[in-house]
């Protein structure tokens, strides 16, 4: 069976990212520019490609590729490499880049395990363009949750490991606080648009209520309420450092189990 335009390219974007992920380990070991450099730019490519893939499906659909669990997995990781460039270069933290990075090839390689083909035929409640508010915004909510829990992940091995591994450059214990909380001040709201409210609109107009207790939007409901105390403690009582950065990985953690919800729970969102 020949491959349609879109595969092709996704698959070589999954290369593209797993190259990138082991020049940036790469880049941590030897402290190289030269290696640095090389995993960016592997970076940059491999997201023009998966770009690329995105934009030929869904001209090849005639909508935003959103409504599949292929689909929305290649959306949340294009989302990702979008927040790996807004932390690399705005805020010059190219080690919390090396981080990120592997979270996009694990979300890409992911999606690769899952059946590919487009639905061309779309049942009525995927023929709403609440979906794509819905599901675009909600991925682009998780992905800046994605980086937070990179940062966070280099918060607990730079206590761990630091000095004696990478040689102590891991970022200070506050900048690594400060890009997990930024990423988090980015998602919460884009989220909470995207997941909660765009998605009770869509509900209704599908299946004629705003809440159906689904399990995936209970879990979508549960992501929000752990980021909701995130808030609550940091601001109220004072959070930050391990506290606050455990509370962030638990976040995450509830937004991936929150993707394969309905694959185990089933419910109205099976389908998706």
């Amino acid at each position: 069976m020949v491959q349609s335009t879109d595969i092709i390219l996704f698959w070589w974007a999954l290369i593209g990212f797993g190259a990138s992920s082991l020049t940036h380990i790469v880049f941590l070991v030897i402290n190289k520019k030269i290696a640095g450099t090389i995993a960016q730019l592997l970076m940059a490519g491999s997201f023009a490609v998966l770009s690329a893939a995105i934009t030929v499906r869904a001209l090849r659909i005639g909508h935003l590729p959103v409504t599949n669990m292929f689909e929305y997995l290649s959306i949340f990781a294009w989302s990702a490499g979008l927040f790996y460039f807004v932390f690399v270069y705005f805020f010059r933290q190219h080690l919390v880049g090396a981080f990120i990075a592997p979270v996009v090839f694990m979300l890409i390689v992911a999606a690769s395990l899952l059946p590919k083909e487009p639905n061309m035929q779309l049942v009525p409640a995927l023929q709403s363009y609440w979906l794509q508010i819905h599901v675009t915004l909600a991925a682009l909510g998780e992905a800046a949750f994605g980086v937070a829990f990179a940062a966070n992940i280099m918060f607990f091995m730079k206590k761990i490991f630091s000095p004696r591994v990478f040689g102590g450059r891991l970022p200070s214990y506050d900048r690594l606080d400060m890009v997990s909380h930024k990423s988090i001040i980015i998602g919460y709201p884009v989220f909470t648009v995207g997941a909660l409210f765009a998605g009770a609109v869509w509900a209704e107009q599908a299946w004629g209520t705003f809440w159906s207790w689904d399990p995936k939007e209970v879990c979508s409901l549960i992501v929000w309420l752990i980021y909701t105390i995130y808030f609550h403690l940091r601001f109220l009582r004072g959070w930050r450092g391990s506290r606050s950065a455990l509370l962030s990985i638990l976040g995450f953690i509830a937004a991936v189990l929150t993707f394969f919800s309905n694959m185990f729970l089933g419910g109205l969102h099976a389908y998706t």
